[in-house]
């Protein structure tokens, strides 16, 4: 019998409440990939900066999803973790600084999200210059492409190997570069390479139509939900709220109310892990059923909360369907 320790741990210990949300999700998730079905996930948060890579790039390799919409944080913390992880710096008693003790870290080049500092200069500069020849490139030769193609060229090109802190089988990005995944990356431009390309466009060094815009992340993603859902739908297995998960799941009703697609099947797997409560007005908080009214999820969609911290969960549901 396989030695598999995560999930005879979660099946044993993990029974009520919040810890049998995730056991039935998780058996959820695998047996909608085991009825050939695809899935989706949705990354919203600093799950890169939490290293989730270390889970996502196994279920990238063994083709456990089939597309990713993350928001611009996410896209590049990834490679900045993978080219600058030597100097981040951790700061554990991070609920004790004062306003004082953050603007240190401001003057040092510390960016700060939550316990984990990331290094300006290592990791968003490294990148920048890098990153910049490629758009510059793309722009003189007339080509547009998306945030995320981009960033896959940049790592295709094997520029930045020279940098790598980490095993790269532990970074997602490289994975999703290496089998150019499908990807959504909505509101990238409130990201730092977002904000540095739009500063070059002030500068007039670069100019906005070279990237592709959100519009044209929408009717591609129409067109692949289209071209994959078959008669059997998509899986939505959303990690924390906001756009990364509330663009993505309104492309259904789209599709079924304003192409008038009538037969385009319903979001048919959906899991959210979420610390938002339910509450009034909180599309994070919100539960599953609304999302019933809006056209996005039928009434027999399997459909789990789990209302925890994802950094926690988010590596014990991959383990379990990863089979660990």
């Amino acid at each position: 019998m396989a030695n598999k320790p995560i999930t005879d741990f979660i099946e044993k210990h993990y029974l009520h409440f919040n810890a049998a949300a995730l056991v039935d999700a998780a058996k959820g998730y695998k047996k909608h990939l085991e009825e050939g079905k695809k899935m989706l996930i949705s990354l919203a948060g600093a799950m890169s900066t939490a290293e989730l890579g270390k889970s996502l790039s196994e279920m990238i390799r063994q083709d456990k999803v089939q597309i990713i919409s993350c928001t611009g944080a996410n896209l590049e913390e990834d490679i900045m973790n993978l080219v600058a992880h030597s100097h981040y710096k951790r700061v554990p008693n991070y609920r004790d600084l004062t306003p004082k003790d953050e603007w240190e870290l401001l003057e040092k080049g510390w960016n700060r999200v939550t316990d984990t500092c990331i290094p300006e200069e290592e990791a968003f500069r490294r990148i920048q210059k890098h990153i910049f020849k490629i758009w510059k490139e793309a722009e003189e030769n007339g080509e547009r492409y998306f945030p995320h193609e981009f960033m896959f060229k940049l790592l295709n090109s094997g520029v930045m190997e020279q940098y790598y802190e980490i095993d790269p089988k532990n970074s997602w990005m490289l994975e999703a570069a290496k089998k150019n995944l499908p990807m959504v990356v909505p509101g990238w431009e409130d990201s730092t390479l977002g904000n540095i390309f739009a500063s070059y466009c002030m500068k007039g060094e670069l100019k906005p139509s070279t990237m592709k815009s959100g519009i044209e992340y929408m009717t591609f993603l129409a067109d692949w939900y289209i071209k994959n859902a078959e008669d059997k739908g998509i899986g939505f297995f959303q990690i924390g709220g906001g756009i990364a998960g509330d663009f993505p799941i309104c492309v259904v009703p789209m599709l079924y109310q304003d192409m008038e697609m009538e037969e385009i099947p319903f979001w048919s797997y959906f899991c959210q892990i979420s610390d938002s409560t339910t509450s009034y007005g909180s599309y994070s908080g919100a539960v599953p059923n609304e999302k019933i009214t809006w056209g996005k999820l039928d009434i027999t969609t399997p459909k789990y909360v789990i209302e925890s911290d994802a950094t926690i969960v988010a590596p014990l549901v991959f383990g379990y369907v990863l089979g660990w």
